[in-house]
């Protein structure tokens, strides 16, 4: 991303190694205030030159005292710029500073009660007690001087701490997790009331500033899109095709991996609204690339290279082609251990999605991401905004490298055509009893080697399992599985067993993210 990429007014979160710092992103954006994540690497000059209306220091698993430690540069915190420090960073401020941080001899995990000793600033309008969330080792002893105490809870004796007169905050509990009662209160109050954000920046406002960044950067050239059907390159071809019309030519890959009638579906909802749609079959080409593959890791890397290749194909056919557009999201750059700008990577790599991180090296198409810094609901506000049909904008998502990572093991024609039929009938009885639109994403998943005994007929069965995956959520950043009735699985197991050959167990997976992702693979 270039610099003017960025709103005028901007939160920059640096990122200490937390696996959901993404979340901190996310809840400073609901403040209407536009953040994003950057490597805690990124230079003072860096900083500066970027004129961030507030910085915050994520947490993080190091010890300001372990060699090798994430730090930054003591200057930061001379640079005029609000700062809030969270968990690690708020005990890196401290270190820095000349403060005490204390070793702890054991973790500080879960709900605590914080003792606000300050009722204005970071908690102005809270009552005297916030339950919050505490997941740390080491801990601020002493404040460094200049600083405040602001809160306390009962194991930990600098909770919160502010330099007033330098607007620098630290807090050692986590503002961004739902667990902290009024988390989003005191993150809005350090941005709005102590670092001056107006709070009117919104997605919708994206709009304008995307379509003059595609003009900027596609100029007179000609580009594809990778259009799934998702609301995700809905969107990035909508923005596309408003930036530079006629010259932008959307293509629907079938690469034999989706779900049952899929195909049909987007050919029928897009080829009326794109000016220039092709449907490409090239289902052998992927099949016979993934054969023999079992690596999670190697299939998405196999799919993303084989898409590439069928567009480099298809812009060779048509000629003139530069640029490709994906519909990349935030959630995917960090999953795939990315920054938005590059640096140091700190981050562990969760998955890599086919289009970040399972793009070949060699790629003849310039790679061209409208949506990389957006939330999933960031985007579908993007594309109410645009006049997409609600069946688009609310469609639940799909991976790229689609059933592939739903088939636990190698990738097969029998096997994809006994996950599409039990994956219908999980979709057809929730739709039925009107809890599809209830949950955020529903799946099934099969598990060919997870063999158990069974008895159909009086007669003895050894067959495959499916596993029922269901959950709910507002960012996809953390998720938490579907309370789905009973009736409704029971209908749906009894329907898997009796219709889908091969099948004689149905299990539902009841784990949320974290620990889990929401796919299996």
């Amino acid at each position: 991303m270039q610099q003017g990429e960025r709103p005028e007014e901007a939160a920059l979160v640096l990122d200490f190694g937390a696996q959901y710092n993404q979340l901190i992103c996310r809840k400073i954006r609901q403040c209407q205030v536009y953040a994003e994540l950057l490597p805690y690497s990124t230079s003072v000059a860096e900083l500066r030159a970027l004129r961030p209306k507030a910085i915050v220091l994520s947490g993080g698993p190091a010890s300001v005292y372990a060699d090798g430690a994430p730090t930054v540069d003591v200057q930061l915190f001379d640079l005029g710029i609000p700062v809030l420090g969270i968990c690690y960073g708020h005990q890196l401020m401290a270190h820095l500073l000349g403060g005490k941080v204390q070793r702890g001899d054991k973790r500080e995990y879960g709900a605590a009660t914080l003792e606000i000793e300050t009722p204005d600033g970071l908690f102005a309008g809270l009552g005297p007690r916030v339950p919050c969330w505490m997941s740390h080792g080491d801990r601020v002893l002493e404040v460094p001087r200049g600083f405040e105490v602001l809160a306390r809870t009962k194991d930990t004796p600098v909770a919160a701490m502010a330099d007033r007169e330098r607007k620098l905050y630290g807090v050692q509990f986590h503002p961004e997790v739902t667990h902290t009662a009024q988390g989003l209160d005191i993150l809005r109050n350090f941005l709005v009331r102590e670092a001056g954000c107006s709070g009117t920046w919104r997605p919708d406002s994206f709009i304008e500033a995307a379509v003059q960044r595609l003009q900027e950067t596609l100029r007179d050239g000609r580009a594809l899109c990778a259009l799934s059907g998702g609301v995700d390159s809905a969107v990035a071809a909508a923005l596309t095709e408003r930036a530079i019309g006629d010259r932008l030519t959307c293509i629907f890959v079938d690469h034999g991996l989706l779900r049952a009638g899929e195909a049909q579906q987007v050919c029928g909802a897009f080829a009326p609204r794109v000016r220039s749609f092709l449907h490409v079959d090239a289902a052998d080409d992927f099949l016979k690339a993934l054969r023999g593959v079992t690596d999670p890791e190697e299939k998405r890397r196999v799919v993303g290279e084989q898409f590439i290749r069928v567009f480099e194909r298809e812009a060779a056919k048509l000629g003139g082609f530069q640029f490709i557009v994906h519909g990349t999201l935030y959630p995917d750059v960090i999953e795939s251990g990315g920054q938005a700008d590059g640096g140091a990577r700190v981050t562990a790599t969760i998955k890599t999605h086919h289009n970040v991180g399972g793009l070949p090296a060699d790629m003849g198409l310039t790679n061209v991401e409208p949506l990389r810094l957006l939330f999933k609901d960031e985007v579908r506000q993007v594309g109410q905004e645009l006049g997409l049909p609600e069946a688009v904008v609310w469609r639940q998502p799909f991976p790229g490298p689609g059933l592939a990572v739903r088939i636990v093991g190698e990738v097969t024609p029998e096997r994809l055509e006994t996950l599409r039929q039990a994956d219908a009938i999980l979709c057809e009885e929730l739709q039925k009893g009107g809890l599809l639109r209830e949950t955020s994403q529903t799946f099934a998943v099969l598990a060919p080697e997870l063999r158990s005994v069974g008895v159909m007929g009086d007669e003895r069965a050894y067959g495959q399992s499916v596993i029922l995956r269901s959950v709910t959520t507002e960012d996809f950043m953390t998720a938490d599985w579907s309370r789905l009735p009973d009736e409704a699985l029971a209908r749906v197991s009894n329907r898997i067993v009796n219709e889908v050959a091969g099948v004689s167990r149905v299990l539902y997976d009841i784990t949320s993210k974290p620990p889990a992702t929401v796919e299996w693979e």
